[in-house]
């Protein structure tokens, strides 16, 4: 008979960037690096922790469609967590080429700002 296995269950907490300031610091004195998709603004918080924000202007298009890419980004973000140095303020701004895309293609692209700003640790 084999033993009762407990199911690992791996419960996700993001922790988003909501306040104003906390945005208004991470342009202020972060770095940022982009792409034709999304620009990515970064810094680093010694928190432990990473802390991020997303933006998608009215520019995108109405509240149904900037909810869409929102949650795209919040998704794409999600599965790549795990995979990323700790302790940093991230704030992801889709440009208006973005409703091109699909979630693949935002992962892609955020994968690459990710790789390229030095945040990304898989191929290390």
């Amino acid at each position: 008979m084999r033993p009762f296995l407990q199911s690992e269950v791996y419960i996700y907490d993001m922790i988003k960037i909501k306040r104003s300031s906390d945005f208004k610091n991470v342009y202020r004195y972060g770095k940022s690096i982009s792409n034709q998709y999304i620009v990515m603004y970064y810094l680093e918080n010694n928190l432990g922790i990473n802390r991020v924000g997303f933006s998608v202007s009215k520019k995108v298009g109405k509240s149904v469609i900037r909810n869409r890419y929102k949650r795209l980004l919040y998704e794409n973000f999600r599965l790549l967590d795990r995979d990323l140095f700790k302790g940093y303020d991230i704030i992801f701004i889709a440009r208006n080429k973005i409703v091109e895309a699909d979630f693949h293609m935002v992962g892609n692209a955020m994968r690459r700002l990710l790789t390229k700003s030095s945040l990304y640790m898989v191929n290390r």
